[in-house]
C-alpha cells in the first residue's frame, strides 16, 4: 500500500514566499497548500486537516503567536513550525511558549525546513524514549503511546506534540531524573537546535497543560542541579 504524502500548510503573507514554499515542499514529497493569513488557515483546516503548519510570526493583522495560541486554546495539537525573521533568542522561547513544535529564523534554507517538518512529524507519530509497555500510568496520569493520548484523573489532556515527546520520555524514566541533555535526545533527537532554556520553557506549558502548578507540582519535579523527573502524585 502506497502511503499518503504528508499534508501540510503554508500561512505568510509573501506571495513569492508561498509559491516557492508550496513548490520545493511539494518537489519533496509533502501535499502543500498555502494561504496568507489566519482567516485563510482557518478555512483550509474546516475543508482538510493538515498534518503540519508552517507559520510565519509577522503577519498582518493577527500575527503567528495569536494565531498559534488561538489554536492550541481551541484544542488543536497539530505541529506548527513557526518562521520568524526575529534573530533574538527571546522571541524563539515566546514562540515555544505559545504552542509552537519549532522555529526557523528567516533567511532560511528550504532543505532545512524539510528537515524541521520532518522531525516535527517524526515527533507526533512516534515518540522517542518510550517504554514497551503501550499504556503507562504514573499516578493519577495514564500515557497511550499507541493513541498518543493522555489523561489525568480520568479526564483528557491536550498535549502538542513536543509536549507529548517530552512527557514520554520522563515516563520512559519515571522516578528517575533525566537531564535536560537526555530530554532533548531522548523526546527531540539528536539533531534539534534546543536550549536548556527552551527545554525550561516546555516543561512549564507541560505542566500547566497538565494542571501541576510550578509553584508544588506533584507530577513533574525539578531536581537542581540535574534536570527533571516524572513522579507519580498520589501517596
Amino acid at each position: 500500500m502506497v502511503s499518503k504524502p504528508d499534508r501540510v500548510i503554508v500561512v505568510d503573507d509573501d506571495p513569492e514566499l508561498r509559491a516557492l514554499l508550496r513548490r520545493f515542499l511539494s518537489e519533496h514529497g509533502f501535499e502543500c497548500r498555502a494561504v496568507d493569513g489566519g482567516n485563510a488557515l482557518d478555512r483550509e483546516l474546516l475543508r482538510n486537516p493538515s498534518d503540519a503548519i508552517v507559520l510565519d510570526l509577522m503577519l498582518p493583522g493577527e500575527d503567528g503567536l495569536a494565531i498559534c495560541r488561538r489554536l492550541r486554546a481551541a484544542g488543536d495539537m497539530t505541529p506548527i513550525v513557526m518562521l520568524t525573521a526575529r534573530g533574538d533568542p527571546i522571541d524563539r522561547i515566546i514562540g515555544l511558549e505559545s504552542g509552537a513544535d519549532d522555529y526557523l529564523p528567516k533567511p532560511f534554507e528550504p532543505r532545512e525546513l524539510v528537515a524541521r517538518l520532518g522531525a516535527v512529524l517524526r515527533r507526533a507519530q512516534a515518540p522517542r524514549g518510550i517504554g514497551r509497555d503501550e499504556v503507562v500510568a504514573v499516578g493519577s496520569l495514564e500515557i497511550n503511546h499507541s493513541t498518543r493520548t493522555v489523561t489525568r484523573g480520568g479526564e483528557p489532556v491536550s498535549l502538542s506534540s513536543r509536549e507529548f515527546a517530552l512527557l514520554a520520555a520522563l515516563a520512559g524514566s519515571r522516578g528517575r531524573p533525566l537531564s535536560r541533555a537526555q530530554l532533548i535526545e531522548r523526546a527531540l533527537g539528536r539533531e534539534a537546535e534546543v536550549t536548556d532554556r527552551a527545554v525550561d520553557v516546555q516543561i512549564a506549558r507541560l505542566r500547566r497543560s497538565l494542571g501541576d502548578p510550578a509553584e508544588a507540582p506533584a507530577l513533574i519535579k525539578t531536581v537542581w542541579g540535574v534536570g527533571y523527573v516524572l513522579v507519580s502524585d498520589r501517596a
